[in-house]
């Protein structure tokens, strides 16, 4: 268990990367009954001038605060998560392969302790947010209840 005593500002909790390809896209559309032909259809994706498939942002945001789920061992203790999304996450035909078995679009994570709120016993983690080298989310932000 992380003790708030231990944290300073600034202090990396972590990094990882989430890879999504369509299989995981449809999975997704499947569960959470968003069925947006932006998330499966290369066609609609570019007649509504997207560069092509995107990434669920529910999506995208989920898999993103895993991270400090993770870190603080207690999903339960993120008490609050925001984001702005800024660009989206494309996720490219495999040309040739099982969509489900591509390696898909890299999602890169990592983050740092951005303020302490000693009389609250908060930390707010700020996470940076990448793929294919550009910000995805902006002021991606989970505060934890320690």
């Amino acid at each position: 268990m992380i003790k708030f005593s231990s944290l300073e500002k600034g202090q990396v909790i972590g990094s990882k990367t989430v890879t999504v390809n369509r299989g995981d896209l449809v999975r997704y559309a499947g569960a959470s009954g968003d069925f947006n032909p932006i998330h499966y259809s290369e066609r609609f994706a570019t007649e509504v001038e997207l560069p092509s498939v995107i990434a669920h942002g529910m999506f995208t945001m989920g898999a993103v605060v895993d991270l400090v789920g993770a870190w603080v061992g207690n999903p339960g203790a993120i008490v609050d998560y925001q984001t702005r999304f800024t660009k989206p996450v494309v996720v490219e035909d495999p040309a040739g392969s099982n969509p489900s078995d591509a390696e898909g679009t890299a999602i890169e994570v990592e983050g740092k302790i951005g303020a302490l709120d000693d009389e609250a016993q908060t930390a707010r983690v700020d996470l940076t947010v990448t793929a294919n080298g550009t910000k995805v989310l902006m002021k991606c932000q989970a505060v934890v209840q320690l």
